[in-house]
């Protein structure tokens, strides 16, 4: 059994884009489903589609890579917070990745959402990951 959900989501990201795999499978959490909602609003990948396991309780999700002409969409992503130590910042002080070419996702109190979002609303939070 994995130990953090979003490293094992990042992982199998990076690894599935690297090999040119036109999708790759997660197990399904709250968390994942949340990030993966925002790269998907930001046409980072193409769709997911999460399915119940037949004999056992956990569900897995698909996810769908974007391409074009080859080349991922997701040429990087990082992860920033960990389980050992969590990275807050507060509102203004949420990094802009790539000077705006690339995304960071935050969890706030409004639930994980993009810096540009964040920033716009004044939400701090813990920066989760950077995407570009």
């Amino acid at each position: 059994m994995y130990i953090d959900p979003i490293a094992d989501l990042i992982v199998r990201i990076k690894n599935a884009n690297k090999a040119r795999h036109p999708n790759c499978a997660i197990y399904t959490s709250n968390i994942t489903t949340a990030i993966l909602n925002v790269l998907k609003n930001e046409g980072y990948i193409t769709n997911f589609e999460t399915k119940k396991g037949h004999k056992s309780a956990v569900s897995k999700t698909t996810i769908t890579l974007k391409y074009k002409d080859q080349i991922p969409a997701i040429t990087g992503i990082k992860q920033i917070s960990k389980p050992g130590l969590r990275i807050y910042q507060e509102s203004k002080k949420i990094p802009r990745v790539l000077s705006g070419l690339g995304i960071a996702i935050v969890s706030t109190s409004q639930g994980v959402v993009t810096d540009k979002f964040a920033r716009s609303n004044n939400l701090g939070g813990e920066v989760i990951a950077y995407v570009w």
